[in-house]
């Protein structure tokens, strides 16, 4: 870009531009321009491993190797997707911080509540937006629904692509094939919020409400972002129903 920096009279600080070119590749680092998780990936990718790693129930334990391994096709979509295409981690690597964060709450409180099966819990909780990866296409930077997405939504597909997978593992349990596609259709929680059906299981409940609460944090960290220096208090947000009030900013 050519052109002359000024400050006007009536307007404040001008940029006149005289003329623009395309940037080379090696001129930028596309990640200064995207928004991005705080976790480095790495970190997030051996948390992952980590909760994996405890899984003792076979089957569960091959079905996520088959996905999240390295040089699986879903386990390379999966970590590069959204998680959403605006209210909460809306870039690339959202889809694996948010699904990695809600594992790592169901974790946590499943040692709580000892009737929980802590395999399946945390194996939904993993699998439960994977549909994502078939609902949400990125391009130049741009987070649009796919047709996939329009026509059929994230929790049809992630159900289909969970389903396929289990039925080509041989022996795999039908009652915990039946738990953990439970909380794949069930992780809205509502009819009205696109759920075909509403949690009926400690596994999809507690899900449930780890994935909601995922969300709402990450809509906080997201509308911080866009506050004006010293600014504590938000406008109206969608996904709160309300405002979003930050003490620890610095008052104007």
């Amino acid at each position: 870009m050519i052109g002359t920096f000024s400050v006007d009279q009536r307007y404040g600080s001008s940029l006149t531009v005289r003329s623009l070119r395309a940037a080379e590749p090696s001129e930028y680092d596309p990640l200064t321009l995207e928004e991005g998780p705080a976790v480095p990936l790495e970190q997030m990718e051996a948390s992952l491993r980590e909760l994996m790693g405890m899984t003792q129930e076979p089957h569960l334990r091959e079905l996520l190797e088959r996905c999240f391994s390295e040089g699986s096709p879903i386990w390379e979509r999966w970590r590069d997707a959204p998680a959403a295409k605006y209210y909460h981690q809306a870039y690339r690597h959202g889809l694996i911080e948010h699904s990695v964060s809600v594992a790592q709450g169901v974790h946590v409180l499943s040692t709580t509540f000892p009737s929980i099966d802590r395999d399946v819990a945390v194996a939904g909780a993993l699998l439960h937006d994977i549909g994502k990866i078939e609902a949400y296409a990125c391009e130049g930077g741009a987070i649009e629904l796919s047709d996939a997405g329009k026509l059929q939504g994230e929790i049809a597909l992630g159900y289909y692509l969970v389903r396929r997978l289990i039925e080509d593992i041989p022996g795999f349990p039908a009652d915990t094939a039946q738990a953990l596609l439970h909380i794949v259709l069930s992780h809205h929680g509502q009819l009205e919020h696109g759920s075909p059906v509403v949690p009926c299981t400690r596994e999809a409940t507690l899900v449930h409400m780890v994935d909601n609460l995922g969300g709402r944090l990450g809509s906080f960290d997201r509308i911080e972002k866009s506050l004006a220096d010293g600014e504590r208090w938000s406008g109206f947000d969608r996904a709160l129903s309300g405002s979003a009030y930050f003490a620890s900013r610095e008052a104007a």
